[in-house]
């Protein structure tokens, strides 16, 4: 399905602005809908002269006209006049019978969306909403509908006038938004609830609050509620009273409430506000949870860094200890081991993700490498090409010990007690990384590949843990080449 993005752009009528206007007014939605209980469409103008549905919101609590996505659709001719009527005056059309859909009764109101630029009062109509209310469905309302039903006429009122969506609302995450079924406060112009939904009655009853909302001042009932001690967000007194169109969270008695204002206004003069608030204790239990374990996974992280390089630090003082060049080379090879891979424990430390920047990870390594490089006689330098990526922990650790192995055996075999250059070039696509380690060095003894314990550990963690493959290219005195394949299905982020 197209984006609201896509679908206006292909038209070529609006601005980047008026499709962030359009987009904040798409993200309130949800909330007309369920204040309305009726279908809502956004509806643009096409090149055509015509008009094509960029979104369509359903109510929570009604039941929808619609079982197909009404987006990338053309106007249907039974709207089409009421459609271009409210685009072209700028006024709220009602339809003046009722709307036949699908043998099922219903009423349409066309409300125009003005976007208002700079400080003109006027603005300009860049689309037009649709609430398509089911007649089939309606009952006698009850006190909450009609509340409910008057928000929204409010509402429509602002988008007609260029008053909603506030672009002075900052953007909040989606995660634990209120709704209006989660609980809805009515306020007038002095802060005094006017009404209260039974759902957000019960949020403030949780709190402590043990009487009812109407004719209370919100902003005081808050104050009763939030214990002096409690440090409290900012911008609580200025949500609880409706002046401004914010977000916060109050808590009291171990329970959080998610509280959010919509100032209401008639020609810019503010006439009260809606708050919506829900309970999200349990959210932010869960949130506290994570971020304590993403603390202790960190830590954990750290721990085994710095008791790697303990091991290593220890494996290099018993190589500087010991007589035998066989078994001080052997215990030189298990320290750089051991340091490439606390090389991406300590990356893992600094970050929540349990995934590494190997571009990073394989800088650090290169850095160990160049220890061995500064062995007498040989005079090499290394050639990093591409990029690697973002990998999964899992597999940044073995290919970060492999490429170890691999690029040190090229510095320390290839280039032996001489001057020449390592190349090492990535290549990542959406099915492949592939990893080659050229040198110009002394290629391949006999053209044929060692049988040592650090070629059986890079075959070992390729093949075996990673799914890969390598290969050894090259003859003696060639150079040689090592291409190493790994697939993405394997180490996809």
């Amino acid at each position: 399905m197209s984006t609201l993005s896509d679908l206006v752009h292909a038209q070529g009528l609006l601005t980047d602005a008026d499709v962030e206007w359009l987009h904040r007014l798409a993200g309130d939605g949800q909330l007309l809908a369920d204040l309305a209980s009726a279908d809502m469409v956004i509806w643009i103008k096409t090149s055509d002269g015509s008009f094509i549905a960029v979104t369509h919101s359903r109510p929570s609590g009604a039941a929808t006209l619609f079982y197909r996505d009404l987006v990338g659709e053309k106007v249907r001719p039974q709207w089409r006049t009421q459609v271009q009527s409210a685009f072209e005056s700028g006024a709220i059309v009602d339809s003046s019978s009722p709307d036949w859909f699908e043998e099922t009764p219903t009423r349409v109101r066309a409300v125009p969306i003005r976007r208002r630029e700079g400080n003109s009062d006027e603005g300009r109509i860049i689309g037009v909403l649709t609430r398509h209310t089911n007649l089939g469905e309606v009952r006698m309302p009850s006190r909450q509908q009609i509340s409910f039903d008057e928000c929204a006429n409010e509402l429509f009122q602002m988008i007609t006038s260029g008053e909603f969506p506030d672009l002075a609302a900052p953007t909040a995450p989606r995660r634990g938004a209120p709704r209006a079924s989660d609980g809805l406060i009515r306020l007038d112009v002095d802060g005094i609830a006017t009404f209260a939904s039974p759902n957000a009655l019960s949020a403030f009853n949780r709190m402590g609050f043990d009487d009812e909302l109407e004719g209370e001042s919100l902003a005081e009932v808050t104050t009763r509620l939030v214990p002096p001690s409690r440090q409290v967000d900012e911008s609580l007194p200025v949500v609880v009273t409706g002046r401004a169109p914010w977000r916060t969270d109050m808590e009291a008695r171990g329970v959080t409430v998610s509280l959010r204002a919509i100032p209401l206004k008639d020609h810019g003069t503010r006439i009260g506000a809606i708050v919506l608030c829900r309970d999200v204790s349990e959210l932010r239990h869960q949130e506290q949870e994570l971020i304590t374990k993403d603390a202790t996974i960190r830590e954990i992280h750290h721990r085994v860094k710095n008791n790697l390089q303990t091991v290593a630090s220890l494996l290099r003082i018993q190589a500087r200890r010991t007589h035998s060049e066989e078994a001080r080379e052997a215990l030189t090879q298990a320290m750089r081991r051991v340091e490439s891979i606390a090389v991406v424990h300590d990356t893992l430390a600094s970050g929540l993700a349990q995934t590494v920047d190997f571009d990073e990870v394989f800088d650090r390594v290169l850095k160990l490498v160049a220890e061995v490089a500064a062995a007498p006689n040989t005079r090499a330098r290394t050639q990093l090409e591409g990029r690697f990526g973002v990998l999964p922990s899992e597999y940044a650790t073995p290919l970060a010990l492999a490429l170890t192995e691999v690029v040190t055996n090229a510095v320390e075999h290839g280039l032996a007690g001489q001057e020449g250059i390592v190349r090492i070039e990535a290549t990542r696509t959406s099915e492949l990384l592939r990893v080659t380690v050229a040198d110009s060095g002394h290629g391949l003894p006999e053209g044929r590949v060692g049988q040592g314990l650090g070629t059986q550990i890079v075959r070992t963690l390729i093949q075996g843990e990673l799914s890969g493959s390598i290969e050894w290219k090259g003859a003696e005195g060639e150079g040689t080449e090592v291409i190493i394949e790994i697939p993405m299905r394997w180490i996809s982020v």
